[in-house]
């Protein structure tokens, strides 16, 4: 989507922060013994207070109003009677429309204490990489640079970064052009950002993995070694005073 009026504009911004508002909530809430399903409640809750409805049931009849995944589950896992422990890493996702309008965001987590650092680490260096792919976002600039910002931030910190989940456009539906924001640079990807241009950008970083396959059902992804991946994720439009974050809550 190529945002072109204040009213686009405007709307963007209040999906964006219900978005928002219900993954800070959500993440505040998970406690050791919370189910994955409870805490899904909660954005339900929230989307109906706030008139808005959850994108994955809306746009894929996905099995939640968020996509929530636990330890070996990396993406789009759905929620159920799975209870959350101490020291797990979480992901949730959320992504809601409103009148038409989209957002997209997630974030990845520790719960309490863990005994394995590096579920901390690739937590930090997701939003590491985020932060740098955030300088490459300008007007004119090559869509391409985020990933290689994604990338040289992974292999900084000697980790990987998954190259089979990307972020994606985003706006009038959950996933439009460019269709793909790789997280790794891609030489032939000459797209340019145009003013207005609404992305999604989700850094997938993992201790050791490339690629996910397919997990335990037909919606979850994780990785055939167990590795650790976090995942940051933000809806993004790019403007000339630089990238205007929808889904975050200053």
């Amino acid at each position: 989507m190529i945002v072109k009026t204040e009213e686009e504009l405007t709307a963007l911004k209040e999906i964006g922060y219900i978005c928002a508002l219900t993954r800070d909530t959500m993440q505040a809430e998970t406690k050791p013994g919370i189910t994955t399903k409870e805490l899904d409640d909660i954005a339900k809750e929230l989307f109906e207070k706030n008139g808005a409805l959850s994108a994955p049931i809306h746009d894929e009849k996905f099995p939640g109003q968020t996509c929530i995944s636990v330890n070996e589950e990396v993406a789009h896992g759905i929620p159920g009677k799975r209870k959350i422990l101490e020291g797990d890493l979480v992901n949730i996702d959320v992504s809601a429309l409103k009148n038409g309008y989209y957002a997209d965001t997630g974030i990845s987590f520790v719960v309490g204490e863990s005994d394995n650092p590096l579920k901390q680490k690739v937590c930090d260096v997701a939003l590491e990489a985020f932060d740098a792919a955030m300088t490459r976002v300008k007007v004119g600039g090559k869509l391409s640079q985020i990933g290689k910002a994604v990338h040289a931030t992974a292999r900084k910190n000697d980790l990987t970064v998954i190259k089979n989940l990307t972020g994606h456009g985003v706006g009038q539906s959950l996933h439009e052009a460019p269709s793909h924001v790789m997280n790794y640079y891609d030489p032939k990807d000459k797209t340019l950002l145009k003013e207005g241009t609404v992305i999604a950008v989700e850094p997938f970083i993992s201790s050791k993995a490339t690629f996910v396959t397919e997990g335990k059902n037909e919606w979850a992804f994780e990785t055939k070694d167990k590795s650790f991946v976090a995942q940051i994720e933000h809806t993004v439009i790019v403007t000339k005073d630089g990238p205007v974050l929808t889904t975050k809550i200053d």
